[in-house]
């Protein structure tokens, strides 16, 4: 299981995404690089990384359902993930 600091810091950079997300397309769009460059680095969606909503896990992510994947394998054995049922054949 993740720190809770890093689980905290992946959320503060989705606000700052989200908040800067309109004035980054305006900078992009007139070309203004100078003025991209002095926003705060946090802003830029590509330092985001996809992590387990409930567990906080980097790798393994599913992106389909945003939970890792040893999580997706316990709650679809459970039956907790409704239209996911084990293959067999």
């Amino acid at each position: 299981m993740a720190k809770e600091s890093m689980k905290a810091r992946e959320r503060k950079r989705q606000v700052m995404v989200e908040k800067y997300a309109k004035k980054r397309a305006e900078l992009k769009a007139a070309g203004d690089y100078s003025s991209l460059a002095l926003l705060p680095r946090n802003g830029s969606p590509v330092r985001l990384h996809n992590r387990c909503q409930l567990t906080g896990r980097p790798k393994g992510y599913m992106r389909h359902f945003g939970i890792s994947r040893i999580n997706f394998r316990e709650m679809a054995l459970a039956g907790l993930i409704p239209g996911v049922r084990k293959a067999s054949w």
